[in-house]
């Protein structure tokens, strides 16, 4: 029975990623048709397209070290922490991947097109961004740790790690609305 359920779980999760995926594509051949359609034309969806991609981004980020908070207390081998291996490795395959990579593009083009990189604030701004990059990149390699039951860091340290996203976040909703210098 157990066999059972774990199939239909995996076949749901499966399911999801795929719809994740699927819109993931949609949007990028979206912003792409702009792109060639007329990208100057279409600043306004371009940053709408932007901000869809920094929502899915910050989602992910904010979820991710949760999710390796309560993995971190499971033990090795359980079927607890198998499930959290599989939920971690989609989340960031299927969403926060896709989304940093779309709002670096996206926003890449827009400071080029809107601001030609100029102004204080955007540099703070993509100073930021550049952080919370390596962030993203630091959750990576412990969801490989993870993966492979080494990793060596308690729920506290993840509990901490989750606040990185959340304090940047801020930041740079400030800069880009404000603009203080």
């Amino acid at each position: 029975m157990t066999e059972n359920m774990s199939g239909a779980a995996k076949r749901s999760g499966s399911m999801a990623a795929t719809r994740a995926v699927v819109a993931m594509l949609v949007l990028a051949i979206a912003v792409a048709l702009l792109f060639w359609w007329n990208p100057v034309g279409h600043y306004l969806w371009i940053k709408a397209a932007h901000v869809i991609a920094v929502i899915s981004w910050m989602a992910g980020m904010l979820y991710l070290p949760r999710l390796f908070v309560y993995h971190a207390d499971a033990e090795r081998g359980s079927v607890q922490s198998e499930t959290f291996k599989v939920m971690e490795r989609r989340l960031y395959r299927a969403i926060i991947n896709p989304a940093m990579i779309a709002t670096w593009v996206l926003g890449l083009w827009l400071a080029w097109t809107g601001f030609g990189f100029s102004g204080g604030w955007l540099h703070a701004k993509i100073a930021a961004v550049l952080i919370l990059s390596g962030v993203h990149g630091y959750l990576g390699g412990a969801l490989r740790k993870f993966a492979e039951d080494r990793n060596d860091k308690p729920a506290r340290h993840f509990r901490i790690v989750n606040e990185i996203p959340t304090v940047l976040m801020i930041f740079i909703v400030i800069m880009v609305i404000v603009k203080p210098f």
